[in-house]
């Protein structure tokens, strides 16, 4: 009988934890679960992105490589997409490449964006290829030390993701090209190095330029909660995460933008300059003033995703009436599944051992 309690003890807790992700959005499971567990899941892969390639790369095209099949290292903007080995064929200006990632999570990829991909017929998506466990794509290849798009088709999410690819031009025998190349490390190393110094002062100025902002009043207490925020401008490549983190502080509104992108290190907004909170390389963080509600406010924010810095006009609108809780925000939610599963696996393990103990004793 106490071993058939423990069992049953057991099983309800891991039905009830099981349960509660649901549970924690609504009491039914709904089409908005899906697309939550949709976000969070982005989100996760967002934050895994990075920069493929060097600072200030100048694209090498075919016209300047001797025909002929190499061995080329490929660098890839995120990790669940590492490319552990390549060929490059070039021919009559002509290059393709065979590459081959370490698992064999994708079917598809397409030479353009997760939505290009999505709108492209099925008989231009490129298939995969099996060796040793393994799978491996032939890919066009307009150009080296170039970031290409490359949307990849995940079998068990069964969606698109947007990665980015750069073959590396330097990896290549040098009598291969017809000129030489930079030393791409030795410029970025450089650059980093003159944002460096001489910066502090500037940098100081700019924050107390920042502080004189007066952010709206909202009627919260002091925390955090969520707001729906819409941006527009640029190019419509980049997003800013929504919902966003708001921050009451002395009844002030702030936001905590998270960019989709690792690629902007400061935003300008009524002459005040706000920098980037991110330093581990991961997507762009900032926080700044919220100066008007459900009214557009004026930014500019400034990317290196092109190599030379560009400084780029967004409108941003905040939303009063969406103002919720802070577990609504993709990056929230996340940690949540993961504290679920600690608590799920812990608890598993401490059932398991007692009912070890029990029948030990």
């Amino acid at each position: 009988m106490r071993k058939f309690r423990i069992r049953a003890l057991f099983l309800l807790m891991i039905l009830l934890l099981t349960l509660a992700p649901a549970a924690y959005v609504s009491a039914e499971t709904t089409e908005e679960d899906e697309l939550l567990a949709q976000r969070v899941a982005d989100a996760q892969d967002d934050i895994a992105m990075r920069r493929a390639g060097h600072y200030g790369m100048v694209p090498v095209y075919g016209r300047d490589i001797a025909d002929g099949t190499y061995d080329i290292t490929v660098d890839s903007s995120s990790p669940y997409f590492r490319i552990v080995r390549a060929t490059l064929t070039v021919k009559d200006g002509e290059m393709t490449a065979r590459f081959t990632i370490g698992s064999m999570s994708y079917r598809y990829v397409y030479p353009g964006t997760k939505k290009e991909a999505e709108k492209a017929d099925e008989s231009l998506w490129i298939p995969f290829e099996e060796e040793d466990h393994q799978t491996t794509f032939t890919f066009p290849v307009p150009a080296l030390n170039a970031e290409l798009d490359c949307a990849a088709y995940s079998k068990g999410r069964r969606r698109w993701y947007s990665r980015t690819l750069v073959f590396d031009a330097s990896s290549l025998p040098k009598e291969a090209i017809a000129f030489d190349l930079p030393d791409y490390e030795l410029i970025e190393d450089a650059v980093k190095a003159y944002k460096v110094v001489g910066s502090d002062e500037l940098r100081k100025q700019r924050e107390e330029a920042a502080k004189a902002l007066k952010p709206v009043d909202l009627e919260f207490e002091d925390g955090e909660y969520s707001i729906e925020v819409n941006m527009t401008g640029g190019s419509g490549r980049a997003s800013i995460s929504s919902p966003t983190l708001l921050i009451i502080r002395e009844g002030k509104a702030y936001a905590r933008l998270i960019w989709s992108s690792v690629y902007y290190d400061y935003m300008i907004l009524d002459g005040a300059y706000f920098y980037n909170q991110t330093e581990d390389g991961g997507l762009s963080t900032f926080e700044i003033p919220i100066t008007a509600i459900d009214e557009p406010i004026q930014i500019i924010a400034d990317t290196t995703a092109m190599g030379d810095p560009v400084e780029i006009h967004y409108t941003l609108t905040f939303y009063a009436e969406s103002v919720g809780s802070k577990g609504q925000i993709p990056q929230e939610s996340a940690k949540m599944v993961l504290i679920i599963a600690a608590v799920i696996i812990i608890g598993g393990g401490a059932a398991d051992w007692l009912i070890k103990r029990k029948r030990g004793s």
